[in-house]
């Protein structure tokens, strides 16, 4: 067994300050990559060596089954291989099954795996139309009220308080699928993961003797990742600890993601007002990256609501940090992927290399781009582009309008396809699996408009679609990962790449709060504090190659951009929108949408276009899709002011191709005429 002189002397001088700390409520605020397993570990190993504690009467909570998993692994090293060491629910769930029969005289109810098909009842019974998408969502959204101790009844006024939203559901239908939920779990006797929580609370609340019970066994907790601890999650501690204060937490407030989940750091920040007496660490030391890196993750916080400790690296100089602007997303993907090919001929394992992206929907570019120099991947807390549910079937869609002969386009019959699935010209406002699904079909809008830019025809982009998915489909061995920001969490490579850093992706468009876009910040730093060595940043002007380069760097990335990247930046920051007549700024909303001045006139027939617009509208309708996939506003302004008078002049018309004058040609130049 491991002396504790021995343990203490393992500890940089913070650590062992963390160790030293046995009695008492203690407060370890523990930047990125500083070795705050390790502290705490050694804390309880040093409290079971000198006799402090009784690795029996242990408790350590954390939030993942890995990470109490390697919690246990490392304890039992150090000698101290009795301490319980598990998630809040693996603890919850094992003192509900043993005390749960002797307090209630019944069996535990089951524990479901998935809220899904109870959720599809509430949807019947209150005769809600919902796609699994939208049953996801609901899902989520009902986790978040029951961590966050909001009752059914209280959904609607707490949910529009704190800017909650479900896709296509207003507050109260969202309420009562909440309630209607909660009554056909009941009925069926099962519990969800929530309720491990909620009735182990309830029963500690309730039973003195199942309370002293469990206090008697447990009298010294730890939880890590303290920052992420929801309202009820910290009712529950509270219970568990029963007045007294022999609490030790750790966690960043600086790697505050999940507040949308529930997830509470105000915990972590007010530990000592709610705690007098606390002994507060900092641990400042990171081990895991390079000065560089180092230097880069402080800056991006330096200043700002999410700032945390100020990380001091220990490692020796590494390259410096990258910056890259693209043209496109391709051309980014194209960047990424050439310089992971020379960082593997240089000896880098491909394992110790991550692409990390916003939103699962980004993947695909890097995929192909990988894919296309046999490079191989893994994507991480997500499946392949190709293999998740609404691409299979929407290709399976397409290739089916392709065989029947229905397809015209491929912008016109991808998009009329995936209207009938759902998809709309505008994304969704809420996040959540609706507005994933939404993404990976723009990701399908966009490669079809690229496509057909280049001249292919509509079965040319099936066969390009069936090879893309049978290239990135490769087996994979030791690959390269690609994730988002969120499955990034707790891992680290020697080399990063972090992509589509434009404002609107980073922050995310729906980020609509000072709030919300602090979190977006703190993503990028747990990004950012993933990598040992080699760090790059880059972002694509465009979404597509010859699209229009009207985005911007992430805002994120100001103090971070050397002087004259920001410089040459400054211009295009500066443009707005102006009047396609007169040239001048447009400034209201309605100027804007019009695309000229208030009292500038058209230069299009402004009659003529509100005939096209009633035409077009009726076409939709007997086509039952959306207006835009018969024509465009824009499309339909260039008639007006061109009036084209033969087939051949509609094809010079942007929007317009030998497809849609063979199916509207006649009708829209009847209207001309």
């Amino acid at each position: 067994m491991t002396g504790p002189d021995d343990l203490l002397a393992a500890l940089d001088p913070e650590q062992r300050r963390v160790a030293e700390a046995l009695r008492g409520p203690v407060r370890v605020l523990a930047g990125a990559g500083t070795g705050k397993t390790r502290a705490i570990t050694h804390r309880i190993a040093y409290g079971v060596a000198t006799g402090v504690y009784a690795p029996t009467e242990v408790l350590a909570v954390t939030f993942t089954t890995r990470a109490a998993g390697e919690m246990r692994g490392r304890l039992r090293t150090l000698g101290a291989g009795g301490v319980q060491a598990r998630t809040f629910h693996s603890a919850a769930l094992r003192q509900l099954r043993y005390f749960w029969p002797h307090v209630h005289g019944t069996e535990l109810p089951q524990l479901i795996e998935s809220k899904i098909g109870l959720l599809a009842t509430a949807a019947r019974r209150q005769r809600i139309s919902a796609d699994q998408a939208l049953l996801r969502d609901l899902a989520s959204e009902v986790e978040w009220a029951k961590v966050s101790n909001v009752q059914p009844d209280d959904y609607p006024r707490v949910a529009a308080a704190r800017g909650r939203s479900v896709t296509n559901l207003d507050h109260h239908a969202v309420g009562r699928m909440f309630s209607s939920y909660e009554d056909a779990k009941r009925e069926s006797g099962r519990m969800d993961m929530e309720d491990v929580l909620l009735l182990t609370a309830g029963m500690l609340a309730e039973d003195e003797r199942v309370a002293a019970q469990v206090r008697r066994q447990y009298k010294w907790f730890v939880v890590d990742e303290f920052q992420d601890v929801s309202p009820l999650q910290s009712a529950l501690l509270d219970l568990w600890l029963g007045g007294r204060d022999e609490l030790c937490v750790v966690g960043d407030p600086a790697q505050t993601i999940y507040s949308f989940a529930g997830a509470n750091a105000d915990y972590l920040r007010d530990f000592p007002k709610r705690y007098p007496g606390t002994t507060s660490v900092e641990l400042v030391r990171n081990y895991r990256s390079t000065p560089q890196v180092v230097d880069a993750a402080n800056t991006l916080l330096a200043g700002t609501p999410s700032q945390g400790v100020d990380l001091r690296a220990q490692r020796p100089s590494g390259p410096p940090v990258t910056y890259s602007g693209r043209p496109d997303e391709v051309a980014e993907a194209e960047e990424v992927a050439a310089r992971i090919l020379k960082l593997r001929d240089a000896g880098r394992p491909l394992g110790e290399v991550a692409i990390l992206f916003r939103i699962n929907a980004q993947s695909e570019s890097f995929e192909e781009a990988l894919a296309a120099r046999r490079i191989p991947y893994v994507v991480r807390g997500a499946a392949r582009f190709f293999d998740r549910p609404e691409v299979r079937e929407a290709v399976t869609r397409i290739r089916g309008a392709a065989r029947s002969g229905e397809g015209v386009g491929v912008v016109d019959t991808v998009t009329a396809t995936l209207a009938g699935m759902g998809w709309t010209t505008e994304a969704p406002a809420a996040r959540g699996q609706t507005r994933d699904r939404w993404e990976s079909w723009q990701a399908l809008v966009d490669q079809a408009s690229e496509f057909e830019a280049g001249g292919g025809d509509l079965g040319a982009f099936v066969d390009d679609l069936d090879r893309r998915a049978a290239e990135q489909h490769a087996p994979v061995a030791d690959g390269v990962t690609l994730a988002t920001f969120h499955a990034a969490k707790g891992l680290e490579w020697d080399s990063v790449f972090l992509c589509g850093l434009q404002d609107g992706t980073l922050p995310i468009t729906y980020a609509d709060t000072p709030l919300a876009v602090e979190e977006e910040r703190r993503l990028l730093y747990v990004g950012m504090t993933r990598a040992r060595l080699d760090l790059s940043l880059s972002w694509a002007a465009a979404r597509n190659p010859g699209g229009r380069a009207s985005r911007r760097p992430s805002r994120f990335l100001d103090p971070l951009l050397p002087e004259e990247s920001r410089a040459q930046d400054q211009p295009r920051r500066r443009k707005v929108a102006g009047c396609r007549e007169c040239g001048k700024p447009l400034t209201s909303a309605v100027e804007k949408k019009r695309g000229r001045c208030h009292d500038c006139p058209a230069s299009y027939d402004e009659e003529l276009f509100e005939r096209l617009r009633t035409w077009r509208k009726e076409r939709a309708d007997a086509e039952s899709v959306p207006a835009f996939v018969v024509f465009t506003d824009a499309t339909l302004q260039l008639i007006a002011e061109h009036k084209p008078q033969t087939p051949e002049a509609m094809l010079r018309i942007s929007g317009i191709g030998r497809s849609k004058v063979e199916k509207y040609g006649e009708d829209v130049l009847g209207l001309v005429e």
